[in-house]
């Protein structure tokens, strides 16, 4: 079983693996390696909207989802699987990212992915029998001339000083659902490396759990 065997297996559920490394001692599992599982978007999304999960109206349903075609396909491969929810104890996924060498910080800090960009997210991982090999790339911040992340936030929220999270959600307070921000984040949306990958009903559903 290698990390082909895992794309391939992802790939079939609206998965792709976005990174893979080694884990360590402080990393509190018992495996020699980890691949993380993020959405295959656009395509995940109609993936997911004709599951169950997408249809019964559950709470979480992304999670629930996750949790079931993650699981499947960890008990297929032999393997087992780890998820960024659920917790305490929480999964180190964010040091996991930073260690596969394709999670970079952004000018405005939180995380970008060379292919998701600022869109990046885990739905869950498989802890491996095995180290994967290094396989670092470039942050795509690093050619990108305009960086127009950092002026996107409309109310200064999310630039190259931080989050303020509390000014985040008290502009998202005054928006009409589904609309603006709450049609997704637009520093997220101004990544060029993103563009076009998450549909906007998509990024509706997760506004919508983050600014509850």
């Amino acid at each position: 079983m290698t990390l082909a065997d895992i794309e391939t297996a992802a790939r079939a559920a609206g998965l792709f693996v976005s990174g893979a490394c080694a884990t360590l001692p402080e990393d509190g599992v018992d495996a020699q390696g980890v691949a993380l599982l993020s959405p295959d978007e656009p395509r995940f999304w109609d993936i997911f909207t004709a599951s169950p999960e997408g249809r019964d109206g559950a709470r979480d349903p992304v999670d629930c989802w996750s949790r079931r075609v993650i699981g499947g396909i960890a008990a297929d491969l032999g393997l087992r699987a780890a998820f960024p929810f659920g917790g305490p104890p929480w999964m180190p996924f964010p040091r996991w990212a930073r260690r596969t060498g394709r999670c970079h910080e952004s000018p405005v800090k939180i995380m970008v992915h060379d292919v998701a960009g600022l869109f990046i997210s885990f739905r869950g991982a498989l802890l491996l029998p095995f180290a994967p090999a290094p396989d670092p790339r470039p942050s795509p911040c690093d050619t990108c001339v305009d960086k127009p992340c950092l002026t996107a936030c409309p109310v200064g929220a999310l630039t190259a000083k931080g989050y303020d999270v509390p000014a985040c959600h008290a502009y998202l307070d005054t928006l009409q659902p589904a609309t603006d921000c709450l049609a997704g984040c637009l520093v997220r949306r101004a990544c060029p490396v993103g563009q076009g990958r998450r549909p906007e009903a998509q990024s509706v559903h997760h506004m919508r759990y983050f600014h509850r």
